[in-house]
């Protein structure tokens, strides 16, 4: 008998599988890293046949070190980096051009066309989002228009698109030998494409976009028999999919109406279930689908995206020089008491929620002689708990529901003087699980339950457990103050770009 849910996990930078047992806790993980490809200003490419390839050695490799073989796994699922874009040939699997990231700002000029004819509303009544360069859909039709015959193809039904999720899945069960070409509600909901009431595509939207239909995948229910997998994972059932924000929503198993999680990774993803109901933002945020359940009612949510926080670290660490790994800024924060005056806008290409400003760029307000680089590092770690108070504050106004307590995931979350400024300016506790993996853990229990390794979502929330929680300690006055300020920052990066 299978004693193990296994999950495909590909992120932005890296690639991980992770084995859990049923009880939720971890057996085995494998993670690589890839290439991160910066043409020109504001592109951000991956080579999707060196994320796959390092898909396939993390499996290996996780199987082994765990000592497990592949027919202990009850069921194998997937979760991704959402928007990033792959086309590819349906015969050989070989892509047209590079997957192009969900960072990525080249549509910009696609986006403000339709926007001009319009509004960056326009689409959101059907999909829940404004028109950006964050989505997939128009990161398809600049592919369909600057590879050669690639539109023409397209239409014939020689090409396939998909998020990271469909590429994976679709190579796992087998590729251009009968490879599964399917998506799910959560991954679809992220392409500007999807109907939030049909939760199918939309045949108004791909026209305006000159997408092709035939070269879109199914969309499907988040936890689901998909396919079988070959290679290393042979005979292994795929049933689950999840875009990375919504599985960790699944792992953390906020199942609840009013429930939320923060993921803190490249950027940082705070997401509240709202039920079996689309809530319509007016404040900035995404509306989107959190998961579906085999034949259950999907479950929507509110999102506040933020592109910059972790990624702002390895800025640092990586074009400054300023640290040499990513866990030495906490540290070089604690050198100082406070950011001496300095607050920084990671605005490198534009703001997400809840600002969907494309025209700004990254400010460092407020520097003095006085500043030195602790004061730097403790502004960069500031930057990622401001812009989340920011989004708190949007989500508790279109929700009409104040946050109580914070979950929170991610590999910043063991920054104890970010989580503690977290909850200084939030105001309410935060609090870590035991699991803080839990993007990879949602999308090993959306497949479990697909195959019945997991009855049903109550025997999920018995796994969760509480590691750390960080109570608020800042004076309310110094918060309103301090926020202030970072608004005032905030404003500064506006305008920059024509």
């Amino acid at each position: 008998m299978a004693e193990y849910a296994g999950a495909l996990d590909q992120g932005t930078t890296s690639t991980r599988f992770m084995i859990f047992d049923h009880a939720g806790q971890v057996v085995g993980l494998d993670q690589k890293e890839h290439e991160q490809i910066y043409p020109k200003p504001g592109w951000v490419e991956h080579d999707a046949l060196e994320i796959w390839q390092r898909s396939e050695e993390v499996i290996a490799g996780a199987l082994q070190k765990a000592g497990v073989q592949s027919s202990d796994l009850a069921a194998v699922g997937v979760t991704n980096q959402r928007e990033t874009t792959v086309v590819w040939e349906r015969t050989s699997g070989k892509p047209v051009y590079n997957a192009l990231v969900w960072q990525d700002t080249r549509t910009d000029r696609i986006c403000n066309d339709l926007i001009a004819d319009g509004g960056q509303d326009r689409f959101r009544p059907k999909t829940g989002l404004p028109i950006a360069t964050y989505f997939s859909g128009p990161k398809i039709k600049w592919i369909l228009d600057n590879v050669d015959g690639a539109r023409s193809r397209a239409e014939d039904g020689e090409l396939l698109f998909g998020n990271i999720d469909t590429w994976c899945i679709w190579n796992l069960t087998g590729g251009p030998d009968g490879g599964a070409h399917v998506t799910d509600v959560s991954n679809a909901s992220r392409t500007m494409m999807m109907d939030l009431e049909t939760l199918d595509w939309d045949p108004d939207i791909l026209g305006i976009l000159g997408v092709p239909r035939a070269m879109l995948p199914d969309v499907r229910p988040s936890s689901q028999v998909y396919g079988d997998a070959k290679g290393a994972l042979a005979g292994v059932q795929v049933a689950g999919d999840l875009g990375d924000q919504q599985a960790a929503l699944f792992g953390q198993t906020s199942f609840s109406v009013g429930e939320a999680k923060n993921t803190y990774g490249t950027g940082c993803f705070l997401l509240l279930n709202t039920g079996n109901k689309a809530v319509p933002s007016k404040s900035g945020l995404i509306t989107g689908l959190g998961y579906k359940i085999g034949d259950q009612p999907a479950v929507y949510m509110l999102e506040g995206a933020i592109e910059i926080t972790g990624a702002l670290v390895q800025w640092l660490r990586d074009n400054l020089g300023m640290i040499s790994a990513s866990a030495d800024i906490e540290s070089l924060a604690a050198t100082v008491d406070d950011n001496g005056g300095v607050y920084f806008v990671p605005a490198f290409s534009g703001l997400f929620a809840p600002y969907w400003r494309s025209d700004a760029r990254g400010v460092i307000a407020g520097l003095t002689r006085y500043v030195n680089k602790g004061h730097i590092a403790g502004a960069v770690l500031e930057a990622t708990a401001w812009q989340t108070k920011e989004v708190v504050d949007a989500m508790n106004a279109d929700s009409g529901v104040d946050l109580t307590s914070l979950k929170v995931d991610g590999g910043m979350v063991y920054n104890e003087l970010l989580m503690q400024f977290q909850a200084d300016v939030l105001g309410v506790p935060v609090i870590r699980p035991t699991v803080a993996e839990t993007t990879s853990l949602g999308a090993a229990y959306a497949a479990g339950l697909a195959v019945g390794f997991w009855k049903e979502v109550e025997d999920l929330r018995a796994n969760w457990g509480k590691d750390k929680e960080w109570d608020p300690q800042m004076d309310a006055a110094e918060r309103d103050r301090e926020y202030a300020q970072w608004k005032k920052a905030v404003t500064r990066t506006f305008d920059w770009v024509d």
